[in-house]
């Protein structure tokens, strides 16, 4: 309700956090902040009223006009008293309410323009019953209120008697409400002193009825402990009677069945401690207590646990080479180390081995040979996923003092599995993730330490408990995001990519007999064609491994599985012009190399996660002011290689017969199509290199050669990583040719046979030799000088020109 509209004024501003003042009250303020001791004192010095006004939100440290309600009070400033560590503390007595308009000025403090509130009359009618019952209905709530209150002074309630009118009555009260400062502020707002009563009245009936409420939880919660005092007693003397005549009651029985648990259980000495005296603690406990059953499930956990069950190994190494030929096609280099490995556990059993760690693109068989390997050993398997874990508690467990506490999930696993020297494989391994709850991987390193392990500690289970003989075996598909002080612990296996001939083997062999089985279906049903799966691969798939073609060959054999249940029987034959009638248009394009040569695009072999992968670089010069853009997402190092084409570029462009300012009025735009990809590393430098040195002479690049190498400001080609994957994404682009760096020659030597055979390769030491090769055309002979000559060149021109 608006009042009546008074004059205006600057007045000295002190903004309070959390705290309303109302008129008529004297309230103790203390003022710590630059601002407001500057403004308390002005106001003392000019003898002048303080506005104070609450702030929204008390956490702002220095509020400005919009963090301030627009209704405060103006009051006066009486004793300030300064204090030792430097803030002063004042009594202030609000004399009327004011609205704030705008603040003139904030430093060296605030000034701010107010408007004073006239409030209506404030005494009352003889005549007006209604406020006189109000206002006496108002004391005696505030009486039983102080009475139940251990903050409200008592002597307040004279103050109170004594009030004669209902404005001041009602901020008189409401300054003692133990309500929020958002609802104080309401009161204050109001200008009408009825209004503001009732108001102040409805707040005092809440107050009472929650304090009532309060009281009988109390009640309730006093008797509820007296009750389990009552039973506990009951329950001794019951005891104690049932022991007199010879009979025991369901808890004791269970407390003899933990013992005897404990005793079968033939833990260690540390271990069977800790389990006797949970026992000897609950057996002194009410069975109801909540206590009883945290220490009920605990000793589950003790007890479930595999402390000495063992499965007894049978290592025998042509067996395990015969497994691991049945379940996985190819994978040779994979499969010798395999082996190898076992071959030296069976000699010596007690040797603390490495932990093993299955590196490679998604789908390539990393957790199928993990299990090949338990059943090769006849030892019991087990997996966990470790992808998204941020918690370090995930590993190690919670500590018992938290409600639902369990152990971490190596114990839990080490429960189910149900013995002590399990093959547990720990699965993507390079996703786990870091936060403030702590770092999994660092937990992971007890663990995985084979000098450590034998004592590996849970914060549930709080004894130790022996994973030396567990078979460790980690997966993932990079390294780079291992901590490098858990990569230090593995010995990493890398699984490559697939080639084609192999998926073919892998589908003939393996998918579609078990796409088959899982589908209902006989190999009388449905058949395919050699080239009919290869359609498969190279039209609807792109990946290193197989599980896209395990996708493709399911969606196929539910159509024929629809038509087998209509009671169509006739054999079904998928060849190569089927295949389009069963999973739609084709996907991709097979053989990705451009259809023509090109001028200003280079074909790159890139790395990724999945395998490998063709990127084409196309080069743009426009008119402009010598500027290099860069897109496609490109990341710092993929930059940087930019850069140094461009600068290589601009070494050679004289003799390319480009002149030198050609480049001041010209723009570069290097663009790496599939923008919303991100892209990095330096293996693309030689790629774009090509491509400019195309778009600046003209000459196109050759369609069917793919490249990859890092480039120097000398020219020279450095080697880079993922060889394999890279040949094998250009072998299913159909490129003819590879050019590679000449340190990267040893790298080819283990490619299959069907890659080799389709590919000619190119290893090269500088980019002189790339340009003879990659370009349709050969670029004039001084343009292939070596780069010292180049430079030498250069410096020699540059020192004519100071001449």
């Amino acid at each position: 309700m608006e009042g009546e509209r008074g004059f205006t004024h600057s007045f000295p501003t002190i903004p309070l956090p959390g705290l309303v003042v109302f008129p008529h009250v004297i309230t103790p303020l203390l003022i710590g902040r630059q601002r407001s001791l500057k403004a308390l004192e002005e106001a003392l010095s000019s003898d002048q009223l303080v506005f104070l006004v609450t702030q929204r939100n008390p956490l702002t440290p220095e509020p400005g006009e919009g963090d301030v309600f627009k209704v405060g009070v103006l009051a006066e400033v009486m004793r300030p008293t300064r204090m030792p560590d430097g803030n002063v503390q004042v009594l202030v007595e609000a004399r009327l309410r004011a609205r704030l308009i705008r603040f003139v000025r904030e430093e060296p403090f605030i000034l701010a323009q107010v408007e004073l509130l006239r409030e209506p009359k404030d005494e009352v009618d003889p005549s007006d019953l209604e406020t006189q019952a109000r206002m006496r209905t108002a004391r005696q709530q505030f009486e039983k209120l102080v009475q139940q209150s251990r903050t409200i002074p008592p002597e307040v309630l004279l103050t109170v008697a004594n009030i004669s009118s209902p404005g001041r009555l009602a901020d008189t009260i409401a300054s003692y409400l133990e309500i929020k400062f958002e609802e104080k502020q309401r009161l204050l707002e109001i200008i009408d002193h009825k209004e503001r009563l009732e108001m102040v009245t409805k707040i005092l009936a809440q107050e009472l009825q929650i304090i009532e409420i309060e009281r009988e939880i109390e009640n309730r919660v006093r008797e509820g402990v007296g009750e389990s005092q009552k039973e506990f007693i009951l329950r001794e003397r019951l005891k104690a009677i049932q022991e007199e005549l010879g009979e025991r009651d369901a808890f004791a029985a269970e407390i003899d069945e933990l013992r005897k648990r404990i005793e079968r259980a033939k833990m260690p000495k540390e271990a069977h401690q800790v389990a006797l005296k949970e026992v000897e603690r609950l057996a002194k406990m009410s069975p109801l207590t909540p206590e009883a059953t945290v220490i009920r499930t605990y000793l589950d956990w003790l007890l479930s646990l595999p402390w000495n069950k063992c499965t007894q190994d049978n290592i025998d190494i042509e067996r395990a080479r015969q497994i691991l030929d049945e379940d996985h096609y190819g994978l040779k280099d994979v499969k010798e180390r395999v082996l190898e490995f076992l071959a030296v556990r069976k000699l010596s059993r007690e040797t603390k081995g490495p932990i093993l760690c299955f590196i490679g693109p998604p789908g390539v068989g990393k957790t199928s040979v993990g299990q090949s390997i338990a059943r090769a050993m006849r030892r019991k398997f087990i997996r966990i996923s470790l992808g998204g874990v941020r918690d370090e508690a995930e590993i190690r467990g919670h500590r018992r003092t938290y409600v639902g506490a369990l152990p971490g999930r190596i114990i839990q696993a080490m429960r189910t599995v149900g013995v002590k020297n399990p093959v547990f494989m720990l699965d993507e391994i390079d996703k786990l993730g870091v936060d403030f709850r702590g770092d999994p991987a660092a937990a992971l390193l007890e663990a995985l330490d084979p000098e450590q392990n034998h004592a590996f500690s849970d914060h549930y289970i709080e004894v130790p408990f022996d994973l030396s003989k567990v078979m460790f075996i980690l997966t993932g598909n990079v390294t780079h995001t291992i901590p490098p002080a858990l990569l230090d612990r593995l010995e990493i296996i890398h699984f490559p990519g697939y080639t084609e001939y192999e998926k073919l083997m892998i589908a003939r062999h393996f998918l579609i007999p078990k796409g088959l089985k899982s589908h209902g279906l006989k190999p009388s049903h449905v058949s395919f064609t050699n080239e009919a799966i290869k359609t498969i691969i190279r039209n609807y798939t792109q990946e290193a491994g197989v599980r896209n073609l395990e996708r493709m060959l399911a969606s196929i054999f539910r159509k024929v599985a629809v038509k087998v249940a209509k009671g169509i029987t006739k054999p079904i034959r998928v060849t190569t012009k089927r295949v389009e009638g069963f999973l739609g248009p084709r996907r991709y394009l097979f053989g990705r190399a451009e259809e023509e040569d090109e001028i200003a695009t280079a074909t790159a072999l890139a790395w990724t996660e999945a395998g490998g992968d063709v990127l084409f670089v196309e080069v743009l010069l426009n008119e402009g002011n010598g500027q290099v853009l860069l897109t496609g997402q490109l990341g710092d190092v993929m930059q940087e290689s930019a850069y140094i084409a461009v600068s290589y570029a601009r070494s050679i462009a004289r003799r390319l017969g480009i002149d030198a300012r050609f480049f001041e009025k010209t723009d570069i735009h290097i663009h790496v199509p599939a923008g919303a990809i991100q892209k990095d590393g330096p293996s693309a430098g030689i790629a774009m290199l090509i491509a400019l040195t195309s778009a600046l002479t003209g000459i196109p690049v050759r369609r069917d050669v793919g490249m990859t190498g890092e480039i120097t400001l000398r020219g020279k080609l450095l080697p880079v990583g993922g060889i394999r994957e890279k040949t094998l994404a250009a072998h299913r682009a159909g490129l003819k040719e590879v050019i590679l760096p000449k340190e990267n020659e040893k790298d080819v030597r283990d490619l299959p046979k069907e890659v080799m055979q389709g590919l000619t390769f190119h290893y090269c030491r500088a980019v002189e030799e790339v340009l003879k090769i990659a370009l349709s055309r050969p670029l004039p002979q001084e343009a292939l000088q070596r780069p010292s000559i180049i430079v030498r060149e250069q410096i020699q021109r540059m020192a004519e020109g100071v001449a």
